[in-house]
């Protein structure tokens, strides 16, 4: 393998597999594969996507260095966020929810983030916020849901990656959506290639926005934000699928013990949705994209 010059370069590479214990499980005639996008140090997705959006900007010069980085997030992104700018050295400023528990905030300042808490946990709020503290302290808002640097991370390495991969041998790639970067990002690309691959986007059941349905509390992190992203593209989505709390974490239980894979549920929410998609006659063989691992002690 070699030397690498940066861990990000790991990161930057991620395998496919093909589930055949889970497959075997359902009585499939083929195996589901998936695109296990969780090598960083957060142990989701967005570990690259946050150390590219950093490069991007600063390429453009809107991020100098040692300029502020502000976002809008306690999740995954927000954690990931820390890590890059501590890597990059740039201090990070994270506007959270008042109702965030004590413990993730301490976790997000044991990354490096500074936090600012708002009184508001609704979108808008908080965008609103985070858009102020950036001119606050003259700093770099990255706006993670409208930012097309986010779907442009997807575009030139998700994408590719699935595409060199697994190839025609796919006729369906089946995304949890959050942000919507990753799902635009990838189908973008794909579509340019093979405009017959189908695109599925997967939501809570829960919180079904992006069906028309009303949002709501759920269980899967990382996905169903309970509005739908600027960054989500629906000309490129050939299907909605939606799956409730308990299915995504039996899917992700399931390919831990017969695969070996450390889903986390939005994970097992991509893979119960294919194993619908498959079961109604749709999909012969999809591919999953695995935006997080579980961690099991």
């Amino acid at each position: 393998m070699g030397i690498l010059q940066s861990y990000y370069q790991h990161v930057y590479k991620c395998p496919v597999v093909e589930l055949s214990g889970f497959s075997g499980r359902h009585g499939l005639q083929a195996s589901i594969l998936a695109y296990l996008d969780f090598g960083g140090a957060t142990g989701t997705c967005k570990d690259g996507v946050a150390e590219t959006m950093l490069a991007l900007a600063t390429e453009r010069g809107t991020l100098r260095p040692g300029m502020p980085v502000v976002e809008a997030s306690s999740g995954s992104f927000g954690a990931a966020l820390a890590v890059s700018c501590a890597t990059t050295g740039h201090p990070c400023i994270l506007v959270v929810p008042n109702a965030l528990p004590i413990s993730r905030r301490q976790h997000l300042q044991s990354l490096g983030a500074r936090i600012v808490v708002c009184s508001s946990g609704g979108r808008k709020a908080l965008d609103r916020v985070a858009a102020d503290t950036a001119a606050r302290y003259n700093g770099y808002f990255t706006n993670y849901f409208a930012n097309d640097d986010n779907p442009e991370y997807h575009r030139r390495v998700t994408g590719p990656q699935i595409l060199k991969a697994a190839g025609d041998s796919i006729d369906a790639v089946v995304i949890g959506v959050g942000s919507g970067g990753t799902i635009t990002g990838v189908a973008e690309y794909l579509k340019a290639w093979n405009s017959m691959v189908r695109i599925v986007a997967v939501e809570p059941s829960e919180c079904a926005a992006i069906s028309g349905g009303m949002p709501g509390h759920h269980g899967i992190a990382g996905i169903g934000p309970g509005f739908v992203p600027e960054n989500y593209n629906p000309y490129v989505v050939d299907t909605v699928l939606t799956v409730s709390t308990a299915d995504a974490n039996r899917a992700a239980k399931e390919v831990l013990f017969f695969d070996g894979v450390p889903a986390c549920a939005s994970a097992g929410a991509t893979l119960a949705a294919a194993l619908q998609l498959m079961n109604a006659g749709k999909s012969k063989r999809p591919l999953c994209v695995f935006a997080g691992r579980r961690t099991y002690e």
